[in-house]
């Protein structure tokens, strides 16, 4: 990529995917990451919309097992390109066609995601016809990308062919799994069983003798934060939502000033909390601890999504069009926000290889909060008054990371990195 001046060259003509360096200074996402990235603003959405209509029609397992299947698809292709790209991209114009042939991917996903979701409630078969279609798109842009690596990094050839042959196994598995149309309980047992092959394969790839892909441990942290500020988005959607319905049914009261408050500063604490996390550190040091770290964030944006979705759910129970009441609806948003502080504390633990009773303390008071806003619903408060109590469950832990917790991640860290 160099000119030989100690730039990046102006063009993008065919250069070879050799490897990036995994200690380049100042690496950040490429304007190009970010495109990319817009792709899955759509995807979530589409998925958070289809969740919340079946969780107002009280229609709760079908809900569940559809939005955890699509997130499932959406952040694993996410996650295969941003791994890649943080090894291997060299900015070329086959680079960028691969990359816009994945985007293509992403849309046909999002478009299945609702025939997805039905075909689910109906409860007969799956129709993830579509979805596949465009998963499938996604890895063969990938696939590509893997086999120009193995054939431009000798080195590296044996790593990048094990991501071959797994995805490639994997991608034939999907396809058999439309063609031949299962009911819906066994097509779910398979795909938990290609769900499982897929997560293996980089496990593999990356533990080999060659000793994996050159990602970059700062650049993978900072294009996970992006991927969460814009799954945060699903909650400033949700919010939006649940606004507009309290405008149309009282106007603007301070029962619309609650809702808009609470869900902006839920969606703010959330970002807050997360940021709090010394990925990017921790990851240069240990690399190997990037496959818990990475891997359990599936439940990050499982979290945000719902959390988003959630909020969709109050505007149909505001609006009074909703088969659920205004308790279930709190509990949409209280329930992802509490798999939220789970996940992170687990990343947290696990990244560190600590134990704080300090974090465990913010824990139980940030998840005490939770429940109180569902009991304060329940004993008869607005939504808005419980959505205030809940946007205050993640700030038990900014305060106390402000003010003391900070120092005890100092602490973590200096045990951690040896300092």
């Amino acid at each position: 990529m160099s000119t030989g001046t100690g730039h990046p060259p102006l063009d993008h003509r065919l250069r070879r995917m050799t490897g990036r360096d995994p200690d380049e200074p100042h690496r950040a996402a490429t304007p190009l990451e970010l495109l990319f990235d817009l792709m899955f603003v759509v995807a979530f959405g589409q998925a958070g919309t289809q969740t919340a209509h079946l969780l107002e029609l009280g229609h709760w397992t079908p809900a569940i097992i559809a939005f955890l299947i699509s997130v499932f698809a959406i952040w694993w292709a996410w996650i295969n390109y941003s791994w890649l790209a943080s090894a291997y991209d060299n900015d070329d114009i086959f680079f960028r066609v691969a990359t816009l042939v994945a985007m293509v991917g992403v849309l046909v996903v999002a478009l299945g995601i609702p025939a997805l979701f039905h075909s689910i409630d109906e409860g007969e078969h799956v129709d993830n016809g579509i979805v596949v279609a465009g998963y499938v798109v996604i890895r063969i842009a990938t696939v590509a990308l893997w086999l120009r690596a193995a054939r431009h990094d000798p080195a590296r050839r044996r790593t990048a062919m094990t991501y071959v042959r797994f995805v490639g196994v994997a991608q034939l598995g999907w396809i058999v799994l439309i063609v031949v149309s299962l009911p819906l309980v066994p097509t779910l047992v398979c795909t938990v069983a290609l769900g499982v092959l897929e997560l293996v394969g980089p496990y593999v790839a990356e533990h080999g003798r060659e000793g994996g892909t050159p990602w970059h441990a700062h650049h993978i942290a900072e294009r996970y934060g992006l991927l969460v500020i814009i799954t945060l988005g699903e909650i400033v959607l949700g919010t939006i939502f649940a606004i507009s319905a309290v405008i149309e049914e009282q106007g603007w009261t301070a029962e619309t000033i609650a809702v808009a408050f609470g869900g902006t500063t839920l969606a703010f604490g959330l970002w807050w909390v997360y940021f709090t996390v010394p990925s990017g550190k921790v990851l240069q040091r240990f690399r190997r601890r990037g496959f818990v770290w990475g891997y359990l964030h599936y439940f990050i944006f499982v979290a945000l999504a719902g959390t988003g979705a959630g909020l969709h759910v109050a505007a149909y129970v505001i609006e009074g069009a909703a088969h659920i009441g205004i308790v279930e609806a709190l509990l949409t948003v209280t329930v992802p926000a509490a798999l939220f502080l789970v996940a992170l504390f687990a990343i947290y633990a696990l990244l560190l290889r600590t134990f704080d009773p300090l974090q465990v303390w913010l824990f139980i008071g940030s998840v005490l909060l939770l429940v109180a806003a569902v009991v304060a619903v329940a004993a008869g408060a607005s939504f808005g008054v419980g959505i205030l109590i809940t946007a205050a469950a993640p700030f038990v832990v900014v305060v106390g990371y402000e003010t003391v917790g900070h120092r005890h991640e100092a602490a973590a860290l200096q045990r951690a990195l040896g300092d």
